[in-house]
């Protein structure tokens, strides 16, 4: 079983930026294409950003694309999330996982963006 834990989260101004993170343990994640989904309070879980097996090809939300820049290390088993520019309706809890959502949820982590 893949255990993922989700970190980096935290309070910022509107404009500024944070890096999460995600780290997998149990399972390499290698092998899957990987994604990052928030969810706001009242709100269902969104998807975010996704990445390829290798890297090479990603995809964004409307909603974050030109903010946003997913990238992973297979090597250290570890996915990310660079977030620039952020607004405060990116305030959300966000979370890893592949991208048909089939691992077990991690705890996510809080992302609290002030105007």
């Amino acid at each position: 079983q893949v255990q993922l834990v989700e970190s980096g989260g935290g309070l910022v101004q509107a404009g500024g930026s944070l890096r999460l993170s995600c780290a997998a343990s149990g399972r390499t994640l290698s092998s899957y294409t990987m994604a990052w989904f928030r969810q706001a309070p009242g709100k269902e879980r969104e998807f975010v950003a996704l990445i390829s097996i290798g890297g090479g090809t990603t995809r964004y939300a409307d909603s974050v694309k030109g903010r946003f820049t997913i990238s992973r290390d297979n090597v250290k088993n570890t996915v990310y999330l660079q977030m620039n520019d952020l607004k405060p309706e990116d305030t959300a809890v966000y979370y890893c996982n592949n991208n048909v959502r089939s691992l077990n949820w991690g705890q996510g982590t809080q992302v609290t963006v002030s105007s």
